[in-house]
């Protein structure tokens, strides 16, 4: 049994031997080869508790102080003689909150040790916030005879962890109130850390990632590039268009930029490198391209009508020069006839022959060239949306109803963008005419858009009255029309359409829509090649 007078350096070793219990091996092995330990004199552990860095006190089961280390004077500025026969309550400065001296009795009182913090004032009355360890000891008959105390003075670390949680939380309220959306990735892309804006956008346009949509219509192979070189993700206002299938676009403007993180795992302790995650800085930039696109629009709208214009009047000119060519070809035929039979009238029909063959020459002449334009980097979405900005006035007068579904992204293609708005404007517009019919009831326009594989495709359905089977490769034909026909799919010639498709390496085809109408499907390969 251990009693207050005994050396307070053996309550220590005892406390020390009942919280590290042997195993039996141990024991067995401990007396047939006696330990290191065992050869310890007593002073060994008296003078390894006075010189511990961390203030250890030994107290009877009133908590009257019985030892005090060195640390222990060093902490509280209580000197041994001081403070030896004093209560531990002398150190405290009676602001510390009775529920946490509720919850240490009670703890000590049930023989389980208490850990916790404690206000406490140092003998020159300066405060002090201690980290405090208590463990009852109990001797052999399960009685509390002493308790064992270590603390230390936690003061500083509590200010930096309080700076630290206050810049935390600055730079939190800062970053939640920015106009802006914030997405900080980790090397495998997952988003660890965003604020209310990117929240905002996960629900506007329906995506579980925002990040990764954005990233997967700049930077489509983003991923290996975040796991290998994380550098070739860096962007200044890079613009992302983002269509929905319910709803105006959204333009966002991307910045991002390398970050370096440390790991928070043990074993990177030692180790300086961390890994790189990726921050992206996300603006809504809609509005102002809203405003940009509606001029953009009325001028679009002032080119397309301008290219129509001259792309009636050429092809006018082109079916007038070939319908001519069939009455001179059998001038031509006669010519021939008469040179035996009758010369001189063959050689009247020879001169105004070939009178006319100069007149048509000049008509050739005057037919408006197409424009040429270069081939420059293409956004099919983008191109479908003009069409349809451009179309929206003949849509609303015949009462037609749009299904715009759009992919959210798509890869950029090479092509000319005025002749592609050409091709599907073509293809709306004989839509619209199709179902254009007095009493047709059923009015709707399909329009989509899809990545297959390596391919993009374009879709254009009507619920019209469709296109008999046997007129779906004379629509291609020049100067082909079904105006006035049977009461089919109506329309113009398609086969300007067939010559931009071509032109850009792609296909065409016409088929049956599920509504019972037209569908012009039109696929064109994200490399460039011909399909």
């Amino acid at each position: 049994m251990l009693h207050r007078g005994m050396d307070s350096a053996l309550v220590v070793e005892n406390e020390f031997m009942r919280s590290h219990p042997m195993t039996a091996v141990q024991r067995a092995k401990q007396i047939i080869e006696p330990s290191a330990a065992q050869a310890l004199p007593p002073e060994a552990y008296r003078q390894a508790v006075d010189q511990a860095d961390l203030a250890i006190s030994i107290t009877d089961d009133k908590a009257n102080i019985l030892f005090a280390n060195d640390a222990f004077t060093r902490v509280t500025g209580y000197t041994k003689e001081e403070i030896i026969g004093k209560n531990e309550s002398v150190l405290s400065n009676h602001t510390t909150p009775p529920e946490v001296y509720q919850a240490l009795w009670k703890s000590l009182a049930e023989q389980k040790p208490w850990a916790g913090k404690l206000l406490n004032r140092r003998k020159d009355g300066e405060l002090y916030l201690a980290e405090l360890s208590i463990s009852p000891v109990v001797d052999a008959t399960g009685t509390t005879t002493h308790f064992l105390g270590m603390h230390r003075n936690i003061t500083e670390l509590h200010r930096l962890e309080r700076v630290v949680a206050n810049q935390k939380h600055l730079i939190e309220s800062v970053v939640d109130a920015a106009p802006v959306a914030f997405a900080l990735l980790d090397p495998t892309g997952r988003v660890i850390l965003d604020n209310q804006e990117y929240k905002k956008l996960v629900t506007d346009l329906r995506v579980k990632e925002p990040a990764h949509t954005v990233l997967d219509s700049l930077l489509p192979a983003w991923r290996e590039a975040l796991a290998e070189n994380p550098q070739q993700l860096v962007v200044s206002n890079r613009e992302a268009r983002i269509d929905r299938a319910a709803g105006r676009a959204r333009w966002l403007s991307v910045t991002s930029s390398v970050i370096g993180m440390h790991s928070d795992c043990a074993d990177s302790y030692f180790c300086a490198a961390g890994q790189p995650g990726l921050l992206l800085v996300i603006a809504d930039v809609s509005n102002l391209r809203e405003e940009q696109e509606r001029a953009r629009a009325s001028a679009l709208q002032a080119v397309l009508a301008e290219e129509e214009r001259t792309a009636a009047i050429r092809e006018g000119l082109s079916a007038a020069i070939f319908r001519l060519e069939e009455p001179m070809n059998v001038m031509s035929s006669a010519i021939s006839v008469l040179q035996r039979r009758d010369p001189a009238s063959a050689a009247m029909l020879q001169q105004a022959l070939s009178g006319s063959r100069e007149h048509m020459e000049a008509l050739r002449q005057v037919i408006p060239q197409s424009p040429q334009e270069i081939v420059v980097s293409v956004n099919m979405n983008e191109i479908l949306r003009d069409v349809l900005e451009v179309s929206t006035p003949r849509l609303l007068a015949a009462g037609i109803i749009v299904d715009w579904q759009p992919a959210a992204t798509l890869p950029a293609i090479l092509g000319r963008p005025l002749q592609l708005r050409m091709l599907f404007k073509a293809l709306v517009d004989n839509a619209i005419e199709a179902m254009n019919i007095k009493g047709w009831k059923r009015r709707e326009l399909s329009l989509t858009s899809a990545l297959n594989g390596d391919c993009i495709v374009v879709s254009v359905l009507d619920s019209g009255p469709g296109i008999p089977q046997d007129w779906r490769y004379k629509a291609f034909e020049p100067f082909f029309t079904a105006k006035g026909g049977s009461g089919k799919h109506i329309g113009t010639g398609l086969s300007r359409a067939q010559q931009v498709v071509a032109d850009h390496g792609g296909i065409i085809d016409l088929d049956d829509s599920p509504s019972g109408g037209c569908a012009a499907i039109v696929e064109f390969r994200v490399d460039g090649d011909p399909i």
